[in-house]
């Protein structure tokens, strides 16, 4: 900024006031300044079906508020040279496909504050994402069998695999090709049809990791793309027939699964202090004596070095039962109905979680 001495004046108007930018007095520099360029209109695309924003080429889900800020960035040009600039935005629906953008904005442009007002228009259009359209053409990649060893699963055992897929999906990255094609059950159990592969045995670890099993894959060649073989996925999934907790028999003796491994469980004898490994072979023919489900926690009401006696909570009579190896003078013991009679289990950690 500089001041008209020894002839200086403004170019546009010949005033002899202070001079700013390009010599010229504030009057016409501010005639001549804009804090910024706001489009009238721009454009956004919606999908028809999910509601999915297309943003930078990606189908996401954005707050309205965020929609705007998005919108401003993208279309709204400051002054090269502005400083301190503050934005302020106040949204007008005008109908279901045009919202008004009321702009406040100011900034300092060579020591001058701006101020100034716009409204730009947001104007919606229909569009499908990839998602919504490879749904509708029945698009698949892979199918995930739910399925259980010896036995048919549980409609509660279903509806907890099931439910464990939702929160695969909501943990993994935002992809579009993580949705659910179809599904439904079928003779023997669920089948999952999905979108992904990576979904699919994503799925297929955690179910092992949090119920034990085996996964067995299939790859079927359905075509060729781009000098590629199309294959398509099908992830069988085998529930053991027992539960951790449960008491089972096995080489003889009466056990409890404690935990999952790798290739199986961890057992653990019910009758004395004896841990040991076993693989899904090992496994093969254990019998299902009581599920952890179905046993009882009951107050010790009398006892001796061996021996308690408790109230049975379906006779209403006093029933006597030997102590477990482990017992440590606890005011309650866990039980499991065997063959007619009473077996009180010892202590695991997972009898103390939910």
């Amino acid at each position: 900024m500089t001041k008209g001495l020894g002839g200086d004046f403004c170019l546009i108007c010949g005033s002899e006031s202070l001079l700013y930018a390009d010599r010229m007095c504030e009057p016409c520099t501010r005639a001549r300044t804009r804090i910024a360029e706001v489009p009238e209109n721009t454009n956004f695309t919606r999908c028809a079906r999910c509601g999915l924003i297309d943003m930078h080429g990606r189908w996401v889900d954005v707050p309205e508020d965020k929609l705007w800020d998005e919108l401003i960035q993208r279309n709204v040009a400051f002054h090269e040279h502005a400083q301190e600039i503050g934005l302020a935005c106040q949204s007008q629906t005008v109908s279901d496909r045009h919202t008004l953008l009321h702009l406040q904005v100011e900034g300092v442009i060579d020591n001058l504050l701006y101020q100034d007002e716009f409204t730009m228009r947001a104007r919606m259009s229909n569009g499908v994402c990839l998602t919504c359209t490879r749904r509708a053409g029945n698009y698949f990649e892979a199918t995930v069998q739910l399925r259980s060893t010896g036995r048919r699963l549980e409609e509660d055992e279903l509806n907890t695999l099931r439910a464990s897929l939702d929160h695969v999906i909501e943990n993994l990255s935002d992809d579009p090709m993580f949705f659910i094609t179809s599904e439904g059950p079928v003779t023997g159990g669920y089948d999952v049809v999905l979108g992904s592969k990576g979904l699919a045995r994503s799925w297929g670890r955690h179910l092992t990791d949090n119920w034990g099993g085996q996964v067995g894959e299939t790859n079927t060649t359905v075509g060729r793309k781009d000098g590629a073989d199309v294959t398509r996925l099908t992830l069988l999934y085998r529930k053991p027939g027992y539960d951790l907790g449960d008491v089972v028999r096995w080489r003889g003796d009466y056990w409890r699964p404690s935990s999952w491994s790798k290739d199986g469980a961890i057992m653990e004898r019910i009758a004395r202090q004896e841990r040991t490994g076993a693989t899904w072979r090992d496994l093969d023919k254990v019998l299902v004596i009581a599920q952890m489900k179905n046993h009882l926690t009951v107050d010790v009401l009398n006892k001796d070095d061996s021996v308690a006696e408790f109230l049975n909570p379906e006779t209403w009579k006093m029933n006597s039962v030997r102590l477990p190896w482990d017992y440590d003078g606890a005011p309650t013991l866990r039980l499991a109905h065997v063959e007619g009679e009473f077996l009180a289990l010892h202590d695991m950690a997972l009898d103390h979680t939910n």
